[in-house]
């Protein structure tokens, strides 16, 4: 828990810890919060506002920096880290060693081992389940995020972006933006650290800050970042409520074991549909399906006896009289 009522904390009034309370009201209950710290602004600014809230309220929260080793010096950069939060009032303030992987890329890699960590101490700490785990991403992220979506084709999940709150992972920062957290972190005299990973051009986000938004900001005359998170949080409405939808469709259509009703599918909406068979096949354990998987599932709800399409993990599904079939390969 946070202590020590000498600390100079966040001002109520600053949108940072005002971002940091709503969230905390809205989602987290009295147990225990794990907060992540990078030792950039953003996450200090986070760890600020926390330190702030949860000062003599009872609440455990537990501060964590993850050293990935990647860089020279990384262990030294994460015991300042350490050190800073100790003296904005986190009592309990851990350094997480991780070993990253080859798998995916660099950056991939260094966030699976960095989320993996998180989600060891959360579950260490969570009585029912794993505690909430609070990161440090803001507008300006969720902008970021938005754009690969859309540049990659992936969806409308891809362009919704980032969540407040998909547990154990909370993000009480998406609508503030970088610059509010640096003035935090100077109102509390914090010094955030710089990532040479945040300004290398070998990786594609690092091109989308520093010349890609940049340049649709200059273009469009402003306030690109702020539409684009505010289209993600429309588009995260709208798939709420289809995922709803299918929820209550689906225990209509499946028709046994490994059996999917096709002609009563077939006239939902096609959005409706393909939501209804993701979520069948996540029943049958089925997971990894890609927007090519669900379109050509789809089009078997229409198609000949026989027609089959193949899933990862070795499963087939199969159109059979009125019926999707899925089964192991090897059946």
């Amino acid at each position: 828990m946070p202590g020590g009522a000498e600390q100079v904390r966040l001002p109520v009034t600053d949108p940072v810890r005002r971002a940091v309370s709503d969230w905390l009201t809205e989602f987290a209950g009295a147990g225990p919060l794990v907060v992540a710290v990078s030792g950039g602004a953003d996450s200090l600014a986070l760890a600020a506002a926390v330190a702030a809230e949860t000062a003599g309220d009872g609440r455990r929260a537990v501060a964590v920096t993850v050293d990935h080793g990647l860089q020279p010096g990384s262990a030294l950069q994460a015991d300042r880290c350490a050190e800073q939060l100790r003296r904005i009032g986190f009592s309990d303030v851990r350094i997480a060693a991780v070993t990253v992987g080859r798998t995916g890329g660099t950056e991939a890699a260094a966030r699976t081992a960095r989320y993996r960590a998180l989600l060891q101490l959360a579950a260490d700490l969570g009585s029912d389940g794993p505690a909430p785990v609070l990161l440090g991403h803001t507008l300006d992220d969720q902008a970021e995020t938005v754009l690969l979506g859309l540049a990659r084709g992936s969806g409308p999940r891809s362009v919704a972006g980032m969540h407040r709150w998909r547990p154990p992972w909370g993000r009480p920062l998406l609508a503030v933006r970088r610059g509010d957290t640096e003035k935090a972190c100077a109102a509390v005299g914090l010094t955030p650290w710089s990532d040479p990973h945040n300004e290398d051009p070998a990786f594609t986000r690092v091109r989308l800050r520093t010349e890609v938004l940049p340049l649709l900001e200059q273009v469009l005359s402003g306030g690109v970042a702020a539409a684009l998170a505010r289209t993600a949080d429309l588009l995260a409405d709208d798939l709420q409520a289809l995922d709803l939808i299918a929820d209550r469709i689906l225990p209509s259509v499946a028709a046994g074991p490994g059996l999917l009703e096709a002609a009563t599918l077939a006239v939902e909406p096609p959005a409706v549909r393909r939501r209804i068979i993701r979520q069948w096949l996540a029943g049958q354990g089925i997971s990894g399906l890609t927007a090519d998987h669900l379109y050509r599932l789809d089009r078997l709800l229409d198609g000949r006896d026989g027609a089959a399409v193949r899933l990862p993990g070795g499963w087939d599904v199969t159109r059979s009289e009125r019926y999707l079939r899925v089964h192991r390969v090897a059946d």
